[in-house]
């Protein structure tokens, strides 16, 4: 190995080592690197794939119904940054289907309420190819005039309802079919004797996340188109 020495700028000097020909070059020693480096960026991108797996194995143990909560809550205060969305009054008509028949009934959208309920007169459990089914009467007891619908549907489950008055009732939820403005949906409706509300269907808000916005000082806005 031979030392050779220059004369820098400042009039200072500085040695360099001149390596003998066996010896590795430089460039095989900055080719030894990126194999490194490539290794090293494999084993981070392993580390990187891998983790977002184990963060959702850790989200799937949470309590269901505080999660359909939260989300349902978010849902109906999240904004909306895209589209124009319909925007719907604190009353508005919907129409129940049924196989052969629909008919048009008032209905309150009430975001303090998470389950919708209709009223029904005349319930009757039975079963239908080894299901549980239900069938009642829907109308109107507020107006006179109101036609009686007769519908069935299949049993979901009996919610059990606290009363103010600190009592437990046990009420039978089904899945309806109905319309509201142009929108056509399913929900969940628990059976309930409304006589003693202001209208027959109340719209909690399971459902009212699936139509937009809702205006508490507006009614009958879903046929008007507004939007917002």
């Amino acid at each position: 190995m031979a030392c050779l020495v220059f004369l820098g700028k400042g009039g200072g000097l500085w040695a360099a080592e001149e390596k003998a020909e066996n010896e590795p070059t430089p460039a095989a020693e900055v080719a030894e690197e990126p194999k490194k480096s490539e290794a090293k960026e494999g084993e981070n991108k392993d580390a990187v794939d891998t983790e977002p797996a184990a963060k959702a194995d850790e989200e799937v143990v949470i309590d269901l119904e505080e999660e359909e909560n939260r989300e349902v809550e978010a849902a109906v205060a999240r904004p909306v940054n895209g589209d124009p969305v319909q925007v719907y009054g604190w009353k508005e008509w919907v129409v129940l289907e049924n196989e052969n028949e629909s008919e048009k009934f008032p209905a309150k959208l009430d975001t303090g309420a998470l389950t919708s309920s209709i009223h029904c007169e005349e319930k009757h459990l039975f079963e239908r190819d080894g299901r549980k089914w239900v069938r009642f009467i829907v109308t109107n007891p507020q107006n006179k005039d109101s036609k009686r619908m007769q519908m069935e549907a299949p049993l979901v489950r009996i919610a059990h309802i606290k009363e103010p008055a600190g009592e437990s009732e046990a009420r039978e939820t089904v899945l309806l079919r109905f319309k509201i403005g142009e929108r056509s949906l399913k929900a969940e409706f628990t059976l309930n004797n409304r006589s003693n509300m202001l209208s027959p269907v109340l719209i909690g808000r399971k459902t009212i996340k699936e139509l937009g916005w809702v205006d508490p000082s507006r009614a009958y806005l879903a046929d008007k188109k507004v939007l917002r």
